[in-house]
């Protein structure tokens, strides 16, 4: 991978590790709905713009349905969760958990596609609950009913990302992943918009809550969304969804510095756990191997 792209990966990281920062400073002034709602939309809007400048618009009339699922599976659901999620969890606890979407795709994939689990990814799966049981069965805080359903929320939300990645792997085969992710983008956003306006804010808004929106929206959504279509063009599908490896690392990194929370032994510990899982399971050690194997030769 050339020396920009990598930089660019921790660039992506960063910004999408961002996006539990800014989700933990708005949704409790907010709620899940009209965060979700302005993230969709005004990210979705800055991504059309960027559409048209390519001339990579998604034509919404002909494929509406499938922009419709993808968003919803991809985009709708798992926010939602995610948003509803952190009014109870830090941001990095619930980027930990969120590390654990391929795991939930490759589960998804074999059942639906009949990708074949092979030994190594059955043995990263199986690493991936011990990694998810030693972050959540040994908490210093009080567990409770909203805590465990906030947790058992995040599965949900990466569950949905395992099923949007499935059916978009099916479904948009050989169109342009800018008009993919503005598709889903804009037609999620106006499928959240109603439940928004029915679930307005209670209280009023401070500046910090409009920056986070507007970080969200445009650094973590937009310009990340960016970055993601280049690498995957530059470096390949695999190496760019790599990244997930790296999100946790700096939504900790972020919640740490601007909200003050700290990491647990156990949450440091699971996490290592799940990152030689998700090796294991993303096939990702396959092409660390031949590159050692080729240095020894030469």
């Amino acid at each position: 991978m050339k020396l920009r792209d990598s930089a660019l990966l921790f660039v992506l990281a960063a910004l999408w590790g961002a996006s539990f920062l800014f989700v933990r400073i708005a949704v409790p002034v907010l709620g899940p709905f009209p965060l979700v709602a302005s993230r969709l939309i005004l990210g979705g809007a800055l991504l059309l713009i960027y559409a048209l400048a390519i001339r990579q618009a998604p034509d919404l009339r002909a494929h509406w349905r499938r922009y419709l699922v993808i968003g919803v599976f991809n985009n709708a659901i798992p926010y939602v969760l995610i948003a509803t999620a952190q009014l109870h969890l830090t941001a990095s606890f619930a980027a930990l958990l969120n590390a654990t979407t391929p795991l939930f795709s490759a589960v998804v994939a074999s059942l639906w596609i009949k990708d074949r689990l092979t030994a190594p990814k059955l043995f990263g799966l199986f690493l991936g609950i011990v990694g998810v049981g030693v972050i959540v069965g040994w908490q210093s805080q009080a567990v409770d009913a909203v805590w465990l359903a906030s947790v058992l929320l995040m599965f949900g939300a990466t569950c949905s990302y395992g099923i949007a990645a499935v059916y978009g792997k099916i479904a948009f085969k050989g169109m342009s992943p800018v008009s993919t992710a503005t598709g889903q983008l804009l037609v999620s956003g106006a499928l959240v918009l109603p439940f928004a306006v029915l679930n307005p804010p209670q209280v009023a808004l401070q500046p910090l809550t409009v920056l986070a929106v507007i970080g969200l929206a445009t650094l973590s959504t937009a310009v990340a969304f960016q970055i993601y279509f280049h690498l995957i063009a530059s470096a390949g599908p695999t190496t760019a969804a790599s990244v997930t490896l790296l999100i946790p690392f700096f939504s900790s990194l972020w919640a740490a510095v601007f909200l003050g929370e700290q990491l647990h032994l156990n949450e440091i510990a699971g996490f290592l756990i799940i990152l030689v899982a998700l090796v294991l399971v993303t096939g990702l050690w396959m092409q660390v191997i031949p590159r050692r194997r080729a240095a020894f030769k030469t």
